[in-house]
């Protein structure tokens, strides 16, 4: 049920409440035409009321005009006792039992009803017929306020859920652009810098060395094709990757452009989630290698102590470079928090980069 479809049936439902006790002020047409016109009219005064209060309950607010609303209601139930025979407000009070409950806390609306109700016990029937009508109308009061009180309680519950549906949905959708985002970043980084990096050593040796350059053009080719592989993988949300699978790849990448690369992986099997934030460790620091680093020599090392694995890649790159934590060390961390560990980047004890992460073993 939507919430405009709950709305509208609550506002129904008061509706047809409202009328009941409305005709029931014909009753005091029996005390003379006139006595009958002023109960019929202070009910109308207070239907009128009624229904400013709960069309704003309904939408989880109050009146414009509150608390003068619920006064003014409250006076039109009461004040009628005084001039017309005794009971009158036994007829109005239920509705306003509805409007206390709905419009004000419960801690101070509950025990007002109550007060209500034992008013309405007291109340004398004077002319009108049939003793039972005074019990009847007593219990009234508490019945149809907390009634009143549940349909507007249920039209706004399901307006809130509602609400909580559509925030929901949106941020799922923010979280799949993430991902994707997060996904094409750290993924096709590192490929299109290798494409970058291939294509222009490729000219520069096309004309003195027309073989080594269509070597690197071929290893070009298959860069694409990796990159063209991570973007299908990337679009059907699977992106699977393995700590050693990425650590050959790194070796291979980093020796085809010039860096020197050594890797010393322990013997030990990680869980599936520590395995991959390990692998978009080796990812993402090869990739920062091969845009922002002159290292020469690189070494990806990991090592397993008190149920972690740690994972160390370290280069040789320019001393004095600053440490920036981008776009790309900061999806990374975030991938390590979600693996229950942790990411720090920092300069190598003897110059370099040094990017660390540890992991659940």
């Amino acid at each position: 049920m939507t919430s405009t479809s709950a709305r509208r049936m609550a506002s129904g439902l008061l509706t047809g409440v409202a009328i009941a006790y409305t005709l029931l002020g014909l009753l005091y047409y029996q005390f003379g035409a006139l006595l009958g016109l002023m109960a019929t009219a202070m009910m109308l005064t207070v239907v009128a009321l009624h229904y400013v209060n709960m069309r704003a309950g309904l939408r989880g607010g109050r009146p414009a005009l509150f608390p003068l609303t619920l006064v003014l209601q409250t006076l039109v139930t009461y004040v009628p006792d005084f001039l017309l025979p005794s009971g009158y407000s036994s007829v109005a009070a239920p509705m306003l039992a509805g409007s206390v409950l709905v419009l004000l806390p419960l801690r101070w609306g509950g025990p007002l009803v109550a007060v209500m109700t034992l008013y309405g016990a007291n109340a004398t029937w004077g002319g009108l017929p049939f003793a039972i009508v005074s019990f009847f109308f007593t219990l009234a009061v508490p019945i149809t306020g907390a009634m009143i009180y549940t349909l507007v309680r249920l039209a706004r519950l399901a307006a809130d859920l509602e609400e909580a549906r559509a925030e929901l949905a949106e941020a799922a959708v923010l979280k799949e652009r993430l991902r994707i985002s997060r996904d094409l970043h750290d993924g096709l980084g590192r490929s299109l810098t290798a494409i970058a990096l291939k294509g222009d050593l490729a000219s520069r040796l096309l004309d003195r060395d027309p073989a080594s350059a269509r070597g690197e053009v071929t290893e070009l080719v298959q860069v694409a094709r990796e990159a063209a592989q991570d973007v299908r993988q990337v679009a059907r949300g699977y992106r699977e990757l393995s700590l050693a699978g990425e650590t050959d790849r790194a070796v291979a990448l980093l020796e085809s452009s010039g860096v020197r690369c050594q890797a010393h992986l322990a013997d030990v099997t990680p869980p599936k989630r520590s395995d991959e934030a390990l692998a978009w460790a080796v990812r993402e620091a090869v990739t920062n290698i091969l845009r922002h680093s002159h290292a020469t020599t690189c070494t990806i090392t990991t090592s397993a102590r008190d149920g972690r694995v740690r994972l160390e890649v370290a280069d040789d790159g320019v001393p004095d470079a600053p440490v920036v934590l981008g776009g790309g060390l900061t999806g990374l961390a975030e991938r390590a928090a979600q693996a229950g560990g942790t990411l720090t980047a920092a300069r190598g004890e003897t110059g370099g980069f040094l990017l660390a992460m540890e992991v659940p073993a």
